[in-house]
């Protein structure tokens, strides 16, 4: 119930007004979010990296309704790429970026899908140019076929961007055995998007065992899976798995939140596990946020106790 609230609070201009403008508000999402600038996201990924750990960049905003603001986020990711790579920071793929389609333009009324595969192909030349990867965000279900379809079509040209898919929906299975190909690029994360009961797990526990299902089917193909998780059951048992099977640790890798169980980041690294921490930045981070808080009741607990101490 609690998870339902808040991503209609996502959904919601007036929350949104409210929280964007609370001065405490921005203080505590400093905690997730890395700044407004990409001047702001590099001295992050330059401490991280220092650390061990690798990072994918994303540009916070979603839903662009203008074809000129889908090119706007485009040029921000290319510069952020050259900034990237003048820093020495892409060496490796140690620091890659992830974009959302609907950012660059696929839910634009008219030729959407088009624009956003030329604003994703412009960014992924300069993945290219600068040494690194481009991960295609999955957002929500009603943007699966089209986003599928898009990572496809990107793949002919840039055959190492990745692709993500949610455990909390029942298709996901069949996707990641169609995605568990040689070369093949898989974010698998848990999902923080609202779907119809019939599309989607309706249960943690359920979304939980989906999770542990999709990694399995991963983990046992030749593909390179990215496995996104805090939760420290999955971790296990991907461990456990990657054990059994014989996997090398430099075959798959481990992905968190920003400001989230970063102890842990730390302890698998040292382990000597890949883990990629998701570093967002930018002045569009209600949404993120606000997902942010529903997958995790830990986090909203972190919130408000924030924000009582400045009171």
């Amino acid at each position: 119930m609690l998870r339902r609230v808040l991503l209609a609070a996502a959904a919601s201009q007036r929350i949104r007004h409210l929280t964007t403008t609370a001065p405490l508000a921005r203080d505590v999402v400093k905690r997730f979010v890395a700044g407004n600038t990409a001047a702001d996201a590099l001295a992050v990924t330059e401490r991280l990296l220092a650390e061990g750990l690798s990072v994918t960049i994303d540009y916070l905003g979603e839903d662009t309704v203008e074809v000129d603001q889908a090119a706007t986020v485009a040029s921000e990711y290319v510069t952020l790429l050259e900034l990237l790579a003048a820093a020495g920071l892409t060496v490796g793929g140690r620091a890659e970026v992830s974009v959302k389609p609907t950012a660059v333009g696929l839910g634009l009324p008219e030729h959407g899908n088009k624009t956003a595969a030329e604003n994703i192909a412009r960014i992924c030349r300069a993945a290219k140019a600068a040494g690194t990867t481009v991960t295609v965000d999955m957002e929500d279900h009603t943007r699966i076929e089209a986003t599928l379809r898009l990572v496809d079509e990107l793949r002919q040209d840039f055959p190492d961007v990745g692709c993500v898919i949610q455990s909390y929906l029942r298709r996901s299975p069949g996707d990641c055995q169609a995605l568990a190909v040689t070369g093949s690029r898989v974010r698998l994360c848990k999902g923080a998007y609202q779907a119809p009961d019939g599309v989607a797990l309706a249960a943690r526990s359920e979304v939980d065992r989906n999770f542990a299902r999709c990694m399995r089917i991963l983990l046992d193909g030749p593909g390179y899976p990215m496995l996104a998780t805090h939760d420290p059951r999955l971790v296990a048992i991907a461990k456990s798995r990657a054990a059994t099977i014989g996997r090398e640790p430099t075959s798959f890798e481990y992905q968190m939140l920003y400001g989230i169980r970063t102890d842990e980041q730390a302890a698998l690294a040292a382990e000597g596990a890949q883990v990629r921490v998701y570093v967002p930045y930018g002045n569009d981070w209600y949404g993120y946020f606000m997902r942010r808080l529903a997958e995790r009741p830990a986090n909203l607990t972190f919130f408000l106790r924030a924000i009582a101490s400045r009171h």
